[in-house]
């Protein structure tokens, strides 16, 4: 075989290790957010907070919303691309800054005012189910779902596999007396939705902190700090969709905005007292796991400490038999002993007695 085939099968076989390679750093990289092509999940006109019959087009609901008295329209969108955003936005009149908000996914929850449309941002957590919690185990999965309030219409945009709003609005529309004080009553319900699903969550959370606890201050002490580290991570990823929300719904419930009717004044504080439940349930388990990870490594200090007792028990013990054997393998000429003859055996015995002296010694000390 000439040296240019051979140069031509190493390169052959560089080139496949390469796309070896790259094809599993591929697949461990998270999948892109791609836009669902039918974004549209539901769309309904409500006359007094009852649903008339028929899903018509986004369009033709809010014309008939808006020559219709007490008539609304509730769009719903999960993960919407630029030209259905682009084209809801024309018929519903938002401004280019809303579109491009509702577009993007990541908000911290908020509540702004752009002119006559209210842009309300609420994250959405879910549990995800696990056998055993490892150092990558996936345990909240978070998105986020924007509502946005018109006079005629509430649009709710959700981002991410979590937060489906499809029992939502058929728990509202079984309410028809609340849903008919307007689009604020979809605000509400996707609110109170939110909400209770945090307090899901964090029970779900919590018998997972039971768990790691008990492995912490157990016998064995079988918990890997890299796993609690790992809930740690996903707790505070929970906090953070959490806490935030309690600027906004204050916001809400200040008598100075433009918020909810009154008639719904009620029913958000409603929402924001179960908000301040999971919030203190919240910020209770991340300094309950803050306290976990301290006690992991102090227990992990106190087992280092004890591991290098021993080591040094072990060594010590070593080093006397050397020195012994040190002090007889000199062969100096004049050495005592040597000419005796249970020498040999009295350096044996010396060394072991010795070593079982320091070993007794050790143990009752606790290094051994």
């Amino acid at each position: 075989m000439d040296q240019r085939s051979v140069r031509d099968r190493a390169g052959r076989g560089v080139l496949a290790l390469t796309r070896r390679l790259l094809g599993r750093v591929e697949e461990a990289l998270p999948a892109p957010r791609r836009p669902n092509p039918d974004a549209v999940v539901d769309c309904a006109v409500y006359v007094n907070g009852r649903r008339q019959p028929g899903r018509p087009h986004y369009a033709d609901a809010f014309a008939r919303a808006q020559r219709g008295r007490d008539t609304f329209v509730w769009l719903g969108l999960h993960d919407p691309g630029p030209a259905v955003l682009a084209a809801v936005g024309r018929t519903f009149g938002l401004d280019e800054l809303t579109v491009e908000q509702a577009l993007a996914d990541g908000h911290r929850p908020t509540v702004q005012r752009h002119g006559p449309v209210t842009l309300l941002v609420l994250r959405t957590a879910g549990y995800v189910e696990h056998d055993e919690l490892t150092d990558t185990s996936e345990v909240i999965d978070t998105g986020d779902v924007m509502v946005l309030l018109g006079d005629r219409f509430a649009i709710t945009v959700r981002h991410g596999a979590v937060g489906a709003l499809r029992s939502v609005r058929a728990d509202i529309e079984g309410r028809p007396a609340l849903l008919a004080a307007g689009p604020w009553a979809v605000a509400y319900a996707v609110c109170a939705r939110m909400v209770d699903s945090y307090l899901e969550v964090a029970a779900h959370v919590e018998r997972d902190l039971e768990r790691v606890e008990e492995s912490v201050f157990a016998r064995d002490r079988s918990a890997d700090i890299q796993h609690i580290y790992q809930l740690k991570r996903e707790v505070v990823e929970f906090k953070r969709a959490v806490l935030p929300l309690q600027a906004p719904m204050r916001t809400l419930l200040d008598p100075g905005t433009e918020g909810p009717p009154r008639s719904l004044h009620r029913w958000f504080v409603d929402v924001d007292g179960r908000l301040s439940r999971a919030v203190d349930r919240v910020a209770a388990y991340d300094d309950l796991l803050t306290s976990i990870v301290q006690s992991r490594l102090a227990q992990l200090a106190v087992e280092q400490n004890n591991d290098m007792r021993k080591i040094a028990a072990w060594a010590a013990i070593a080093a006397t038999q050397t020195g012994i054997a040190g002090v007889y393998g000199m062969n100096f000429p004049n050495m005592p002993g040597l000419a005796w003859r249970y020498g040999y055996a009295f350096a044996f015995a010396l060394m072991a007695l010795t070593a079982l002296a320091l070993y007794r010694l050790f143990r009752r000390s606790g290094w051994l």
